[in-house]
């Protein structure tokens, strides 16, 4: 199994100084509950695209991860979000405890309350940046054939 990022770095430079660089390991796809790495795949399995999981454990109380994916367009964020529910439903007796965005499709929330979907058209993905709002989080290592 092959993976895409081992590990997030951070490099820390003051004028002058030595550079300090900080090397946070990522959490392995393996250690995700069953829910998380069924909704991460779910996205998959729709075409989504740049598919991304962020820890959250220890750095917010109100959930422990988030799943950041994208779709083509209104319909494909609808399909990718709808997979999900039904797949978490049916296979692990799962529910979303609320969903917001559904009717727009331009951001899709899916809160199952130990984990957070985030389903985006581009254009709002990239405006959101939720990455860069949370890149003081660990990655998720997610296996290249997902």
């Amino acid at each position: 199994m092959e993976i895409m990022e081992a590990t997030q770095e951070k490099i820390l430079q003051h004028a002058g100084a030595e550079t300090i660089e900080i090397v946070q390991a990522a959490t392995p796809f393996a250690d995700l509950d069953a829910e998380v790495k069924l909704a991460i795949t779910c996205a998959s399995e729709k075409k989504a695209f740049d598919i991304v999981a962020i820890d959250l454990r220890e750095i917010a109380s109100f959930t422990e991860f988030f799943i950041i994916a994208s779709g083509a367009n209104q319909r494909q964020v609808q399909a990718i979000s709808d997979e999900i529910g039904e797949q978490l439903k049916k296979q692990l007796n799962s529910r979303f405890i609320r969903i917001e965005g559904y009717s727009s499709g331009e951001w899709v929330l899916l809160d199952f309350g130990d984990f957070i979907v985030h389903i985006f058209e581009q254009k709002a993905r990239e405006f959101y940046d939720l990455e860069r709002l949370w890149r003081d989080a660990k990655k998720v290592e997610i296996p290249k054939e997902i």
